[in-house]
């Protein structure tokens, strides 16, 4: 393998020029409980997209992408399981050790050890750790899916963020009685389009999702969802009407509006917050006059993953999911993507490493 070589998009820096190069390194030697997989399709995160904005700070120079569907090329686990070369396959964004605290507690990722795809600089183990290459290195301690044949790359490509979040989220509140729950889902970017589907299928009576921007709340309807725009939802819903909150949004000022609409004894999950712009102007007595319970949702554990494949799968003629991923750009055309996820026409834009433009 040490003979082969991997195109890679390295990410020098949001203040550098230019921000990045796209060159060719040699894949190295794999060792033991590695594997090498080819990436057949990644998609642009947000979280990647502030990174290269400068509203994140990650190690460089890097190769940035944790989103993909990859193929495996050669395994040196001791235990392949159900996978073998040339079988298409998801990843956990992580890298545990799963001896730690953590670890056993469930909190895999917040291993005490961590590594994490696509945020490691290029001089960490193999260097071959982003998904905007040819090629991946994982590790032993990443959980890999094998895909059913029903998932196809573009439906896939977002599992191991967006989706496996939402399913982690989904098991922090309670699912009993759901056909007479109400659920408000802030937010309809790809984590909100996700939550709508699972609460759909899950049986919640009631599901609204808002938004300030309506090319995306066209989409929530598909996915089972009612859609409101953001500012109007006083207009559809009355203070203590609603059992859960979902926030997807990453906006600080929407908190306000969440608790005022919860039920006493209500759920608010927040997973989109992930920024240093997150201060909430909310007071202490506001939480415990009503008895709420505040949670919050970071990535996932491995058990989500496998949960995430599987309700994909088993939904995959039930909602349009490929339409939520906009058209592939090759790695040459790298900047083009970049400017179409940022435009926001679509909640994916995907790039396709075996494109040559």
């Amino acid at each position: 393998m040490a003979h082969d070589m991997c195109r890679r998009t390295v990410f020098l820096g949001a203040q550098k020029c230019p921000q990045y190069i796209i060159d060719n390194v040699a894949i190295p030697e794999i060792s033991a409980g590695q594997v090498l997989a080819k990436i057949r399709l990644a998609t642009i995160c947000g979280s990647d997209v502030h990174t290269m904005q400068g509203k994140r700070i990650e190690e460089t120079p890097s190769i940035l992408g944790h989103e993909g569907v990859a193929e495996i090329v050669h395994d040196e686990r001791r235990n392949h399981g159900n996978l073998s070369p040339g079988d298409r396959i998801t990843f956990s964004v992580m890298d545990s050790c799963g001896e730690c605290e953590r670890c056993t507690q469930g909190l895999t990722q917040k291993c005490a050890k961590l590594f994490k795809y696509g945020h490691s600089s290029i001089h960490v183990r193999t260097g071959l750790s982003g998904c905007y290459a040819s090629h991946i290195v994982l590790h032993e301690g990443t959980r890999i899916v094998k895909l059913p044949e029903n998932v196809t790359d573009k439906m896939a490509a977002p599992i191991n963020c967006a989706l496996a979040t939402m399913v982690n989220a989904m098991g922090s509140f309670e699912h009993k009685r759901a056909s007479q729950k109400s659920v408000l889902v802030q937010g309809a970017g790809l984590l909100g389009i996700y939550a709508c589907a699972l609460l759909h299928d899950a049986g919640f009576g009631k599901i609204y999702c808002s938004d300030p921007k309506p090319n995306r709340l066209k989409m929530v309807p598909l996915f089972g969802g009612s859609p409101i725009q953001s500012g109007k939802e006083c207009e559809v819903l009355q203070d203590g009407e609603i059992d859960i909150v979902i926030e997807v949004c990453g906006v600080g000022s929407a908190i306000a509006l969440g608790m005022r609409l919860l039920k006493p004894g209500g759920t608010y999950i927040l997973a989109g917050l992930v920024h240093p712009d997150s201060l909430l102007n909310v007071t202490a007595e506001s939480i415990i006059r009503k008895c709420l319970t505040i949670k919050g949702v970071h990535n996932y554990s491995h058990q989500h993953l496998d949960e995430a494949v599987a309700f994909l799968s088993r939904t995959a003629s039930k909602y349009p999911y490929e339409q939520l991923v906009g058209p592939a750009f090759s790695l040459n055309q790298f900047e083009s993507a970049v400017q179409e996820a940022i435009q926001g026409r679509f909640w994916r834009i995907a790039l396709n490493p075996a494109l040559m433009e």
